[in-house]
């Protein structure tokens, strides 16, 4: 019997997929400039169970598994390859319970990463890593890239909201990882690596978030400056300051000019960047915080600062950030989105050095991210052809290398995926990278999960 027989039996009806126009949507992510190949099957589970199954049975007739969310990664990381088996996560959306006195969300792995903190809000809690994909990325996809976000600067990232995790491995065993205490040191933290692993050592099938008490307001700052050199510097003096500041967001001139082409949300068209900075402190540290960013936007040389309180209008400027990404992507040609990260001193070295990198290969430059943490995320216009294309791609690796050079890290929050595993012996080395590839052969012998990406 053969791989999809097999699983037509042991799976309930309609937990199996194999119309090849279905199969079609399942075979691309958002990074579609990727080489997609075509699945033999894909399987919608809605239990644990399930899932194991699934697992169990490739892994007997050694077909490849790749783990699936809502296909929002910008590396390739639900990118299908020919023959493999797609476990997609979507049915498993179930909040199964909000412990407000604990502080803690239990949650299956297709639940949007908003609908955690909207599930929360009754109790006056919230979920911190914030994503701008927030309303269309699932928990499951976060944890497997340990996904960031706008309010990463003052919360953390998905790793420092992970509980305790159930995970499927490669031979359909189910475990569980980490506790729900505060307190918890019982043998090697198994929770934290397979948090950022990609799916690359089994899949989570549920989780527990740990939820932070609602901010009671925020004061929220927008900037505008005439090059984007001058918003790297308010981003330096910021940081130097030492400010709690909650967000401190970055959109270059491209980035600006694709949201309100697409939105028409009156942002200067002049500006070369914008930044976006928040306080949502307690009074009266809340306005003290977000006046000291605004002194330091214009010691940098800002054109225009302006601080509102009122949380509608706050909302409406961080939704122009929100809409960065998507709003490059309906650009003509082709958007190679990069992720990376140098510690904060050295945001405007790397700004200056990617806007000569574009300058250099000849592509169009749109650049947003997290300034406050020095994770930027520049995306590379490419025009039509294969020529053009080419150009875009040595782009690519010449940023990656410029942040290497820079004391950086190749990926911030987006993983490797299927288009950075060739730089991660560069950063790491090769004894640690021996290391990563040996836990993988023990968690996963056969290489059943993910195949292609950067963990061989």
């Amino acid at each position: 019997m053969g791989v999809v027989e097999e699983l037509a039996t042991a799976l309930p009806d309609g937990a199996l997929v194999t119309d090849p126009d279905v199969l079609e949507s399942y075979r691309h992510d958002r990074t579609v400039w990727v080489e997609a190949g075509h699945p033999a099957a894909a399987v919608l589970p809605g239990t644990t169970a399930e899932v194991a199954t699934a697992v169990r049975i490739a892994a007997a007739h050694r077909v490849p598994v790749l783990p699936r969310g809502a296909g929002s990664s910008l590396a390739g990381g639900a990118t299908a390859t020919d023959g493999c088996l797609v476990i997609g996560l979507e049915r498993m959306d179930r909040i199964l319970s909000i412990d407000a006195a604990e502080q803690l969300a239990h949650v299956e792995p297709g639940v949007l990463n908003a609908d955690v903190t909207a599930a929360s809000a009754d109790d006056g809690l919230f979920y911190p890593p914030d994503p701008a994909s927030r309303t269309y990325s699932t928990i499951g996809g976060n944890i497997a890239t340990n996904a960031g976000g706008l309010c990463c600067v003052k919360y953390g990232v998905t790793r420092d909201h992970v509980e305790r995790l159930e995970v499927v491995l490669a031979d359909g065993t189910v475990i569980e990882t980490g506790s729900t205490t505060v307190k918890g040191v019982a043998g090697l933290d198994l929770t934290s690596l397979f948090v950022g692993s990609e799916g690359q050592l089994g899949i989570v099938t549920r989780a527990v978030l740990r939820l932070r008490p609602a901010p009671e307001g925020a004061a929220t700052l927008v900037a505008f400056f005439p090059s984007l050199g001058a918003a790297g510097q308010a981003v330096t003096r910021v940081v130097r300051d030492g400010l709690g500041l909650s967000l401190v967001e970055i959109m270059d001139h491209g980035a600006i000019v694709a949201v309100d082409d697409w939105h028409n949300m009156g942002l200067d068209r002049d500006a070369a960047a914008l930044l976006l900075m928040q306080s949502d402190a307690p009074e009266p540290q809340r306005t003290h915080e977000i006046a000291r960013a605004g002194e330091h936007c214009d010691a940098a040389g800002a054109s225009y600062v302006a601080v509102t309180g009122d949380p509608e209008e706050g909302e409406q400027l961080l939704e122009a950030r929100r809409l960065a990404s998507s709003a490059v992507d309906r650009a003509p040609g082709v958007a190679i989105h990069e992720d990376v990260c140098v510690p904060r001193s050295r945001v405007p070295d790397l700004i200056g050095r990617i806007e000569q990198i574009a300058a250099r290969f000849e592509v169009g430059l749109a650049t947003m991210g997290h300034a406050g943490d020095g994770n930027l995320h520049p995306t590379l216009l490419v025009g039509e052809g294969e020529e053009a294309f080419a150009r875009g791609l040595a782009a690519f690796s010449a940023m990656l290398e410029a942040t290497l050079e820079l004391g950086g890290t190749i990926s911030g929050e987006h993983g490797l995926g299927r288009i950075k595993g060739r730089f991660l012996e560069r950063e790491v080395g090769a004894p640690n990278l021996a290391v990563q590839r040996a836990i993988k052969r023990a968690l996963d012998p056969d290489g059943v999960f993910v195949p292609g990406q950067w963990l061989p």
